[in-house]
This record gives structure tokens, C-alpha cells and sequence, in this order.
């Protein structure tokens, strides 16, 4: 009796460790059973912003009524663009927006670090204006951002006092990086280190030297304390952003967390975590 006692509990503790150990890399979806009456769908966008149009569509929930909508937000140039996790997303009962932003991947315009925040502010605009139309809860916006994105994602929440939530992947601290590079031969060395990309329409110059002319908005650190009633993850390949992310922790008053995963700036052997991660911020 003993004995099966023992098995048993064995059996117990070892299918739950199994249980515990996959929770994280693993993830079940279904095909949509579309709603006959408001099926999911896909539609393009042309987003209007500082007297341009952003390029971009909308993946719309299933079902009837307004649905919570998540903005992603790409990185530079934008290769990577988390479209897998946006699936996901919507099959989680959310629309999802994205959109290139100005003067980047044929949207209209002047690339820059400012109007990439400017453009997020506005597509918020944008999601009140045809909330109806799309089905959007305006109520209930939350920003994901990747490298750029990130930056651009912690940035925009601080000019949109009704989004409430943002999700920083591997946020690029912009200023931090450009630092490193001042002096001389600038626009060579961070054309290296960064890139110069046709996908832009900005030359490295108009691109990199408003970030040194104009460090009390592109320094992370003096946004801290506007986010304090937002809730914020953080999540990292490395821990570049320490610091960055204590400071904003120790102003914030709503949720913040910071983690940082051994993978790469892709996060290419983690997404089913990822997805996991992301979709329990936005149920939270």
C-alpha cells in the first residue's frame, strides 16, 4: 500500500514538474470559428499624420463589439515586425494595428525618432476617430514596441494619458547609444554600428543629430517619472537597460517589471514565451 502510495505521488510530482517545465514554451491555438455576423478580417490603412499618410492594416477581432486593440510598433528600419505575435493576438479575441511610420517602408513623410512617437500619438487619434468602423475599444489601447519600438512605445505613453499599458521589447536606448559616438567621424561610426538604410527617407544626419541637440527628450531617464501610472514590461536580451528600467520602476505606482532572457534581439528561441508573456499583460 505503501509502496503504490509512493508511485502514485511520484507519478503526481513528476507530471506536474513536466506540467511546470512546458508552461512556459508551449502555447495551443485553434483555427477561428469565424462569427457569420462580425468575422475576424484584414483591412489596409492609410493613417494620417503631420500631413502625411503611414501605410499600414488592421487585423479585426472576431466577434461583435468593440474589441481591446494592441498598436505594434517596429523597430530600425523594421525588418522584424512580431507579426507571428500579432496573429496570436488577435485569436485572443483583440484587433491589432501596424503601421510603418513615417518616411519609413513607403509611408509618406520624413523619418525621424520624434515623429515616430508623434505617428503612435496620432494612430491613437486614428483608432477614436473610426472606433465604430473597426470596432476598437478605445478604452482599452495598449502599445507594443520592438528595439525602436520600445523606445518609441515608452515615449508615446507619455503623451497619451488614456493608454494605460506598454510593452517594451529589447527598447533601444537611443540616447544612451548615440553617446558613444560623439565626437569625430560621427554619422561613419553610427552609420556602422546602426546602419544606413533606404528604407528611411532621412539621411544619418537629420536621423542621429537631433538626438544630440536635444537630450532632454530623448534621454529615457527624464520619462520615468511620467510613466508612473502606467503599467510596463520590460523585457531584454541583455541587461543594457538596468539602470533604465530601476529608474522607472522606482517612479512607477501602477506595474513594472523587468526581465531579461537568454536570446537573442529577435528573441528568435523564445516567441511561444514571448506570445505567453504578452498576452497575459494584456489580460492582467
Amino acid at each position: 500500500m505503501k509502496k503504490s502510495l509512493l508511485l502514485f505521488t511520484f507519478s503526481v510530482f513528476f507530471t506536474c514538474r513536466l506540467f511546470a517545465q512546458s508552461t512556459n514554451d508551449s502555447l495551443v491555438i485553434k483555427d477561428l470559428q469565424w462569427d457569420p455576423k462580425s468575422p475576424a478580417s484584414f483591412a489596409e490603412l492609410n493613417i494620417p499624420s503631420g500631413g502625411s499618410l503611414l501605410q499600414g492594416f488592421i487585423l479585426t477581432a472576431n466577434g461583435a463589439g468593440k474589441h481591446p486593440t494592441l498598436l505594434m510598433l517596429h523597430g530600425y528600419p523594421g525588418n522584424e515586425r512580431n507579426l507571428d505575435l500579432a496573429q496570436v493576438v488577435r485569436s485572443h479575441g483583440w484587433n491589432v494595428i501596424y503601421f510603418d511610420y513615417r518616411g519609413s517602408w513607403g509611408s509618406q513623410g520624413k523619418f525621424s525618432f520624434k515623429n515616430c512617437v508623434e505617428d503612435v500619438v496620432n494612430a491613437v487619434a486614428w483608432c477614436k476617430t473610426n472606433a465604430a468602423k473597426f470596432k476598437i475599444d478605445t478604452a482599452n489601447i495598449t502599445l507594443f514596441g520592438h528595439s525602436m519600438g520600445g523606445f518609441v512605445c515608452l515615449k508615446a505613453l507619455t503623451y497619451l494619458p488614456g493608454v494605460k499599458k506598454g510593452f517594451a521589447l529589447s527598447a533601444w536606448d537611443i540616447y544612451a547609444d548615440v553617446q558613444r559616438f560623439k565626437g569625430k567621424d560621427f554619422e561613419k561610426r553610427i552609420e556602422q554600428a546602426n546602419g544606413n538604410y533606404f528604407v528611411l527617407n532621412a539621411s544619418t544626419a537629420e536621423i542621429y543629430n537631433p538626438v544630440i541637440a536635444d537630450p532632454g527628450y530623448f534621454n529615457l531617464h527624464n520619462s520615468a517619472a511620467a510613466l508612473s501610472k502606467k503599467q510596463v514590461i520590460m523585457l531584454d536580451e541583455m541587461n543594457a537597460n538596468k539602470v533604465l528600467a530601476e529608474d522607472i520602476k522606482s517612479h512607477n505606482k501602477a506595474y513594472f517589471d523587468y526581465q531579461v532572457w537568454k536570446t537573442d534581439h529577435p528573441f528568435t528561441n523564445k516567441r511561444v514565451s514571448l506570445m505567453k508573456l504578452v498576452l497575459w499583460f494584456l489580460d492582467k
